[in-house]
């Protein structure tokens, strides 16, 4: 398995805003592309002292799904144009761990 980590950041202005997009389009959008061996996305935020942090971590089957979902340059960071223009910063690359244990609880 594969987790598939990227990070963003936006004024607390716009946190909001980069959420809504992030829910409501962001994320359908890959869902509905059906990607073999896409198992789940998780959205999570972290305010601090002069920004919000976002972070996605993605969870595929192999480095093949991750290939299928980007293509041969996967450490591309998908970011749409909408989500771009509320962020302050954003990881240009993702970074892809390999899960050791993962544990349904």
């Amino acid at each position: 398995m594969i987790c598939r980590v990227w990070r963003g950041w936006t004024t607390e202005e716009n946190a909001d805003a980069y959420e809504r997009i992030v829910r409501g389009e962001v994320i359908p959008g890959i869902e509905e592309r059906d990607i073999p061996g896409f198992l789940s996305i998780d959205l999570v935020r972290r305010e601090r002292d002069d920004d919000v942090e976002f972070m996605t971590l993605m969870w595929f089957e192999s480095l093949a799904s991750v290939q299928a979902f980007m293509g041969e340059d996967y450490e591309t960071a998908h970011v749409p144009a909408a989500a771009r223009a509320v962020l302050s910063d954003f990881d240009r690359r993702s970074a892809h761990y390999d899960v050791l244990d993962r544990r349904d609880q």
